[in-house]
């Protein structure tokens, strides 16, 4: 070679070319002793190494390493880097699978030595199309676990519905969170995140990091490999909705031959969303989410570190009770347990359910919604707003 590369540059050349075939890069590597060494071979040890007809020794030209100095130098300039596998800031539960990519590009205010391998990693995922039940229980588990006695890292994939609700939970309750990308690092994918992308790489202890070269846009096969990396960096993966099949699907059974930990969010028999979940749960893959404590222990969190938050019943009476007379606490109470029963029910559907007219109805779901109890959406549908914090 003309000029002397640094083993980063070498490596991280070698993530760019055989990103989809990491085990080669790692075998290849293993047998030449360094990445630089690699680049350095010369023709006849090429021939030697590859054979004549190889479409690998081609690839390690010095033109590649040059193209990748001077990505690492812009992404140097944008405030990204790139973390090698054998650098202290690597995800080391990581490093332990065999598809482990070569290296991350990495995005942070904070180094990656400060983020990775300092608390317990764990995956919350599911489907883009998330139910009112599973957000409301997606931020249950996150909320639990900001009570544990090893309080963890969130990691998801930044995708709309499970993911990010997963994200902004863990920030909400004072956890880190990491975010997986299916492109470049100089892309945020959906773009309807790039304003939270920014907040989040902004945040102590928060990540988002990705094994694509920049300039890689969200193909489809892209997530597959993205969740590999979900999957790998965690000791845990907690599956909270997903069709039978998904990425999150994906990801809960990667981890399950990773050896890690896996629980899923049990579902109705007849919801398409949770057909994933109980499929696993019938393979016995996994184990279920039934409470906000038991699964801390099975995650190896430890029990919560504080007393018991009220139930959604228990703190609307505590609320109301000195304020509204006996007999409108009494129908309060009747709405706000027709919406904890039914997650997702319209103002409509509860009239005749609460033998009340509209306009009662709506009175009360208006108090309980300018108080911050429940949410309604455009449809005037109600869910409850889990407190975690």
């Amino acid at each position: 070679m003309e000029k002397d590369y640094s083993e980063k540059v070498c490596v991280c050349a070698l993530n760019r070319l055989f990103g989809f075939e990491p085990k080669l890069a790692h075998d290849m590597i293993g047998a030449a002793g360094s990445g630089r060494a690699l680049f350095e071979m010369t023709p006849d040890e090429k021939l030697s190494a590859f054979g004549p007809y190889s479409k690998v020794a081609p690839l390690l030209d010095e033109r590649e390493l040059r193209k990748t100095e001077e990505e690492l130098d812009r992404l140097r300039d944008a405030g990204c880097s790139f973390i090698k596998m054998t650098e202290p800031g690597y995800p080391g539960l990581l490093s332990e699978c065999e598809d482990a990519p070569l290296g991350l590009y990495y995005r942070s205010a904070y180094p990656p030595e400060k983020v990775f391998n300092v608390r317990p990693q764990i995956a919350v995922v599911g489907t883009r199309d998330i139910s009112l039940y599973g957000k409301e229980w997606c931020r249950k588990i996150v909320g639990a676990m900001a009570t544990a006695k090893h309080k963890p890292m969130i990691v998801s994939g930044f995708a709309m519905g499970t993911d990010i609700t997963a994200h902004l939970a863990a920030l909400e309750s004072g956890l880190p969170t990491v975010a997986v990308l299916p492109t470049g690092i100089d892309d945020v994918y959906p773009s309807r995140h790039r304003a939270f992308a920014g907040k989040l790489s902004a945040t102590e202890g928060c990540a988002i990091v990705t094994d694509y070269p920049p300039g890689t846009e969200p193909k489809a096969i892209n997530f597959i490999r993205r969740n590999r990396i979900i999957a790998g960096i965690c000791s845990g993966t907690v599956l909270v909705e997903s069709k039978a099949k998904g990425g999150g699907m994906i990801t809960a059974r990667l981890a399950a031959s990773y050896d890690r930990d896996l629980m899923v969010l049990p579902g109705r028999a007849d919801d398409i969303r949770s057909q994933g979940c109980n499929e696993l749960l019938r393979e016995k893959l996994a184990e279920p989410v039934t409470d906000t404590v038991h699964f801390l222990d099975v995650l190896g969190l430890g029990s919560p570190a504080r007393r018991r938050v009220a139930g959604f019943e228990e703190e609307v009476r505590a609320r109301y009770s000195s304020s509204l007379p006996a007999d409108e606490l009494d129908d309060l109470m009747t709405v706000a347990g027709i919406i904890r029963r039914r997650r997702g029910i319209t103002l409509d559907e509860i009239c005749p359910e609460a033998c009340m007219p509209y306009a009662k109805v709506a009175r009360y779901a208006g108090m309980l919604e300018g108080d911050g109890l429940i949410c309604t959406d455009l449809l005037q549908r109600c869910s409850i707003n889990v407190k975690i914090v």
